[in-house]
């Protein structure tokens, strides 16, 4: 499953340093069950507006973990609460099958 949220960094906190702080925090939350990577996206045209995604084997798992339990991840949360404003996009299953072409696969 695919886990979406739009940031909006408030100045004059900047993408890079929510970047910076999303980097460590998923290094950590990347370790529980069922993670499966994370990305970040620039919004084109708004330096401020960022797209994440992670993915996880399933909803269950991306439910059963807990970001409050590591002081890291916390004080990275509580920060990001004051300089940012966050916006769930949603859940989305993966699809039964996707295809993609070897050479996006490779990328």
């Amino acid at each position: 499953m695919k886990f979406l949220f739009e940031v909006r960094v408030k100045p004059p906190y900047t993408a890079e340093d929510y970047a910076a702080a999303w980097v460590r925090a998923s290094e950590i939350i990347q370790q529980a069950p069922g993670a499966r990577g994370t990305y970040l996206h620039r919004r084109i045209g708004d330096p401020h507006r960022l797209l994440a995604i992670a993915h996880w084997d399933s909803k269950a798992a991306r439910d059963a973990k807990d970001d409050r339990r590591d002081a890291t991840v916390r004080a990275i949360l509580e920060k990001h609460a004051e300089t940012c404003e966050i916006t769930v996009i949603g859940e989305f299953e993966d699809p039964a099958w996707q295809v993609v072409p070897t050479a996006h696969a490779e990328r």
